[in-house]
């Protein structure tokens, strides 16, 4: 299958990757293209801005995630039907899983989608000198085809033809240049950007200024020219159904969702329905009872910390999950909010176990074996997930964990019904889960 695209990479983080990205998403949808939007690596906070943009979902690349040869169906899956697809990279280009070499970085998944790279240069603090960082990353490794630059935070006319200049001497056009501006910046928090499902109207009012500075400093029609230059895509799209067994018909699986739980991966959704649940949303800031029939529930990530006093006060809701008997299954956040306490505010208390905010970021990927039988996991199952927080979990007495990590140690909290812990996973390489989450429903 051929899918025009480009993946828009930098040589470190902070350059304006995500500025860039989610500006040519929301320019190209402006002038009526379908485009699909994509980030390397396990981010949830990027593709949310990328959603707006597009109108349709941000999608993850991951392959330590889910497996190098899952990338390319995984892709075609998310951009059946557009017109073009944008993949946002992840830290720099080549910066891949630490001790792994390139792999899970930009520049790995790039090769495997055979997709032409634009290199987004901040020009801040440089001159000349941007073309010898531009021709070391396209001379680094041959089987990445950097297909253009695009300048950013460039202060001036004359700053834009220095750099401009000796960009083009390297033999690479320079695509846009974008200006020093603070009034496009996306709002930042503790552990990166503000997810744009918690500040919808700013964060449509930020994807609407990315997209006419993008399109006023950038050459669309060249980016897309450029996107046109990709070959064919030698891969099936994935597909939910062809992955798992159907465990069972009629059962309603219920999703936490709005501005406390912004953290998912659409394909986890996918399989659940393709494995025979109704996948239905609810809100435990709003919402005072479970949806309906609800068979089985999900409590993904997000950052209960800034609503912590709103989820306690929802009484109504904390109870109703106390009492639920049927299977639930948690990630970070939901760790949180099934733990009797967060810092000083009353949750769920489905877990012995109390959570407290720290100065501390825990980040990285993470590989894991599963302690004991769960709703979703067979003890001595190995996944591999990643972690992102900036809180603890204190474990009661008697209390079965969740994984088995080879350097942290035992994580999180298992028992025949529920499973919860600061591992964020992503079902696609693991489908065997929604099976096993929609017959522990039923």
């Amino acid at each position: 299958m051929t899918v025009p695209r480009l993946v828009i990479a930098a040589p470190a983080s902070g350059s304006g990757k995500t500025t860039v990205a989610t500006g040519l998403i929301a320019a190209l949808t402006a002038q009526g293209l379908d485009v699909s939007p994509h980030k390397v690596g396990p981010d949830y906070i990027d593709p949310g801005y990328h959603a707006l943009a597009a109108g349709r979902p941000g999608r993850n690349l991951d392959p330590w995630l889910t497996a190098e040869e899952l990338i390319a169906p995984l892709f075609l899956h998310g951009a059946a039907g557009a017109d073009l697809a944008v993949i946002e990279g992840v830290m720099g280009l080549y910066d891949g899983a630490a001790g792994a070499g390139e792999f899970a970085s930009t520049a790995h998944v790039a090769k495997l989608l055979g997709a032409p790279v634009v290199l987004v240069v901040d020009a801040a603090s440089a001159g000349r000198s941007v073309a010898a960082l531009v021709h070391g990353f396209v001379t680094y490794d041959p089987g990445v085809r950097i297909g253009g630059v695009i300048l950013n935070r460039v202060g001036s006319d004359r700053h834009e033809d220095i750099c401009r200049a000796a960009v083009e001497e390297t033999g690479l056009p320079v695509l846009g240049v974008l200006r020093r501006r603070d009034d496009v910046a996306t709002p930042s928090r503790h552990l990166g950007l503000i997810p744009a499902a918690e500040r919808r109207p700013e964060a449509l009012a930020t994807v609407e200024r990315l997209g006419a500075l993008v399109g006023d400093s950038c050459d669309l029609r060249a980016l897309v020219a450029l996107a046109h230059t990709a070959g064919p895509v030698t891969a099936s799209p994935w597909d939910p159904a062809t992955v798992v067994t159907p465990a069972a018909t009629g059962v309603r699986i219920a999703i936490a969702g709005g501005s406390a739980f912004t953290f998912g991966y659409a394909e986890n959704d996918e399989l659940l329905a393709a494995a025979g649940a109704e996948v239905v949303r609810f809100d435990p800031l709003r919402d005072t009872a479970l949806p309906e029939g609800t068979d089985g529930v999900v409590i993904g990530g997000g950052f209960p910390e800034a609503y912590a006093a709103e989820l306690s006060a929802n009484e109504p809701l904390r109870r109703a999950v106390a009492a639920f008997r049927g299977p639930i299954y948690a990630e970070c956040a939901g760790l949180l909010y099934l733990a009797r306490r967060l810092d000083d505010a009353p949750m769920c208390g489905v877990l012995d176990a109390e959570a407290r905010m720290t100065g501390r970021l825990t980040l990285g990927y993470r590989e894991a074996v599963a302690v004991r039988d769960s709703p979703v996991s067979r003890a001595g199952e190995r996944v591999r997930g990643h972690e992102f927080h900036r809180t603890v979990c204190s474990r009661g007495e008697g209390s079965e964990p969740a994984w088995q990590w080879s350097v942290e140690g035992p994580d999180g909290f298992s028992s025949a019904n529920c499973l919860a812990s600061y591992l964020h996973l992503h079902w696609a390489g693991i489908p065997q889960m929604a099976t096993r989450f929609v017959g522990a429903a039923a």
